[in-house]
């Protein structure tokens, strides 16, 4: 994988990645607020089978805004968005949310009902299936979160770690193709913060779900992304792999991002130690590997 970088200005319409292997293709799209607020414009991004997808950037770049046109909670002002092969923009996203299911930054927007396990039933009930199937359903994807024994729960008493696991189970219960994730990890505990982040990559490799975050946490981002895509300013400026992307500081100057703290520790050891950084560690594995080397 190598950077690519965006110029809206001379991208007519966004080319196929890999046409065969796309769940999702946003094609040059925008979308204008009633108040006359611009949430996205040209945006081009897709997500792929098998892939985590980590849209990067600051507070108010479109990130959010993004997430809720990819199951048709917004719909765009121009340009289109597909969902296997089915075009949100041409009527055809009734019952999207099956296929593509959005965990909120905010959980208490998303849990209502009076028990947890009612909670994440309700969308396995809502696809047709008898109380029987989705309490059945409801219950492995509790157990899927490690959140099975909070069934009997009231959602509002839950801590915010907790009301995240069941909000994923929600989804789950559901089995999408995509979900994603509004700034996951946000206002976390750290051991909770990593039971999200040990959750999401088990959703790819136990279920074979692709995931789209939403952060503004790039040492999060290095640890569990396959892409990142950084956004500026409503569009995607600039992709590639982890490894790739935060080692280009400029492009992160201008993203108004800094570095993971893995990165930044490498480069101020090289520095000291008058040596190149021509290594691109992003884990903290990589990077004493990459240390013992020099």
């Amino acid at each position: 994988m190598t950077i690519i970088r965006a110029d809206p200005k001379s991208i007519p319409h966004c080319s196929h990645n890999d046409k065969e292997s796309e769940l999702i293709h946003v094609d040059c799209a925008s979308h204008i607020y009633p108040d006359g607020s611009v949430g996205i414009h040209d945006m081009c991004f897709y997500v792929q089978k098998n892939e985590i997808v980590a849209l990067c950037g600051p507070n108010g770049s479109g990130k959010s805004t993004l997430i809720e046109h990819l199951n048709g909670l917004l719909t765009p002002s121009e340009g289109s968005i597909a969902v296997n092969g089915k075009s949100i923009t041409t009527g055809e996203h009734t019952g999207l949310w099956r296929d593509v299911g959005i965990v909120f930054q905010r959980s208490d927007d998303q849990l209502f009902a009076p028990t947890v396990l009612d909670d994440v039933m309700f969308g396995p009930l809502n696809l047709g299936m008898s109380r029987d199937a989705a309490r059945t359903s409801a219950m492995e994807a509790l157990a899927a979160v490690g959140a099975a024994d909070l069934i009997g729960k009231l959602p509002n008493y839950l801590s915010g770690g907790q009301k995240r696991l069941v909000s994923i189970a929600g989804i789950l219960a559901m089995k999408p193709k995509i979900i994603a994730l509004d700034e996951p990890t946000s206002d976390l505990d750290p051991v909770h913060s990593g039971m999200i982040e040990h959750l999401i990559l088990e959703l790819k490799q136990r279920f074979g779900i692709s995931i789209v975050i939403a952060t503004h946490d790039l040492d999060f981002a290095a640890r569990i992304a396959d892409r990142i895509c950084l956004v500026r300013k409503g569009s995607i400026y600039a992709e590639g792999s982890p490894a790739e992307i935060f080692y280009e500081l400029p492009l992160l100057q201008e993203t108004e991002l800094k570095p993971p703290q893995i990165v930044q520790i490498y480069l101020t050891f090289c520095q000291k130690m008058g040596i190149v950084a021509d290594l691109h560690p992003i884990t903290i594995e990589e990077m004493m590997a990459a240390i013992h080397w020099k």
